[in-house]
């Protein structure tokens, strides 16, 4: 699987913490690469996403999945980009 993904969030933020626990989990497992977004280094994210994050983006698609995910809500977000 090559898709990266993207996670908006900022620091302190325990939800993007759990979020971010989740990706380091689950990218082994099966193959996507990953990366955060502090969305406090740019006004339009904030404005954009300030009440949304964690937010899990693909980075190829722009499709969005916002919080609360699970693995099994991770593994359908990737699964249904890859059946287009």
């Amino acid at each position: 699987m090559s898709v990266t993904l993207l996670l908006y969030g900022t620091s302190a933020c325990h939800l993007c913490e759990e979020a971010a626990a989740l990706l380091q989990q689950m990218a082994p497992e099966l193959g996507f690469t990953w990366s955060e977004v502090d969305i406090a280094e740019d006004d339009a994210l904030t404005q954009r996403y300030a009440i949304k994050i964690p937010v899990l983006q693909q980075q190829n698609s722009a499709k969005e999945l916002c919080w609360p995910f699970s693995h099994a809500d991770v593994l359908a977000f990737l699964l249904n980009d890859a059946t287009k």
